[in-house]
């Protein structure tokens, strides 16, 4: 399966053109959260035109659209917010590089979220747009991850988030997406634990096949992982009217969350290496052992195949210069004793020796 779900235009489009996709798409679910400090509406599951009663509310207004957005819908909140058409048209063109872009009018970032399926790994692309006085949030994914910040958002008790502004309503989304990564980065050591027992008991070459898959997952999620440091990094250090700078502090903890993820994934890359490794040269050592019993064994054979040879030559039996032990009565218990005591002396050798 991709593992980045891209689409892109035609070349020669021109930017900021937004065509319906083709193929199969996911159906599209909007839920609106406006709030302040004193109330919370929440609604789920609206039309477009029922959503437009909500554009331009003078409370905070969260925006958030599962599946698969369609151009009539991004226009239509790109005409009510002025987002950039370049920035909608990274949100129809999934399969983007995590990165920030700052518009006059928003500040639009784009985050990938890792996911591990039944069929393998792949990347969901999560789009934000952080306005004055509202955040529209576009996720490609079946599964709704952000349904922990709208239960914050509608406990009265947890206040601090609903008396902030749409900024911290931005982080708040920002560490969701990337404290997902934890499951997934624990989910892949769990199974290098068991591959470790695996290795250093029985390797198979099911052992390999998952080893080398779990360090294809844990590049992946290096390679989502290590643009989403610099755009968090980049919205802490770079001054941006959209964000406060009380919310910087904030960013900074999300920014070591992200931290502590390529930590994680470069210590288990470099365990499924050494485990690959290990597997290599314990499948080297098996074979150095098969190669010894048969080198021992045709050791072995090689005086006996002498004996048997020269006993086994035709010769005239009338002549003088003919094997006297081809008539003695007792020749072929002879032979048969020197075979054994060889093979005997043979095993003894190697014993002393500790090939064997």
């Amino acid at each position: 399966m991709a593992v980045f779900g891209k689409r892109y235009h035609p070349p020669g489009t021109a930017p900021g053109t937004l065509k319906a996709r083709t193929g199969p798409t996911r159906p599209v679910l909007i839920t609106i959260c406006d709030y302040d400090a004193d109330s919370f509406d929440e609604h789920a599951g609206l039309s477009l035109d029922e959503c437009r009663e909500y554009f331009f509310s003078d409370k905070v207004t969260w925006l958030h659209v599962q599946g698969d957005a369609s151009p009539r819908l991004l226009h239509a909140l790109g005409e009510a917010y002025r987002l950039h058409p370049l920035a909608m048209e990274d949100v129809i063109n999934t399969g983007q590089r995590t990165k920030l872009d700052i518009y006059a009018a928003h500040l639009f970032t784009v985050m990938s979220l890792p996911v591990r399926t039944e069929a393998g790994m792949r990347v969901e692309q999560i789009s934000l747009f952080l306005g004055a006085g509202f955040l529209v949030s576009v996720h490609e994914g079946d599964r709704d991850i952000f349904g922990p910040v709208r239960e914050r958002l509608r406990n009265g008790a947890a206040r601090r988030i609903r008396q902030r502004q749409t900024d911290y309503l931005f982080y708040a989304l920002l560490d969701v997406v990337v404290d997902e990564a934890f499951p997934v980065i624990e989910a892949i050591g769990d199974e290098l634990a068991a591959v470790e027992q695996e290795v250093f008991g029985q390797p198979t070459r099911r052992s390999l096949d998952r080893i080398y898959g779990l360090k294809r997952e844990l590049v992946l999620i290096r390679r989502v992982q290590w643009p989403q440091r610099e755009v968090l990094n980049q919205l802490v250090r770079d001054d941006s009217r959209f964000i406060e700078e009380d919310t910087r502090t904030y960013l900074r903890d999300c920014y070591d969350h992200t931290i502590q993820v390529m930590d994680l994934t470069e210590s288990f890359r470099e365990t499924s290496s050494s485990l690959m490794e290990v597997y290599l040269s314990s499948i080297s050592n098996r074979m150095n052992e098969i190669m010894k019993v048969l080198t021992m064994i045709a050791t072995i054979f090689i005086p006996l195949s002498f004996l048997v040879g020269i006993y086994g030559m035709n010769f005239n039996t009338d002549s003088p210069w003919n094997m006297p032990e081809l008539n003695s009565r007792y020749g072929y218990p002879m032979v048969w004793l020197v075979i054994i005591c060889v093979v005997i002396g043979m095993l003894v050798f190697f014993r002393k020796r500790d090939w064997l």
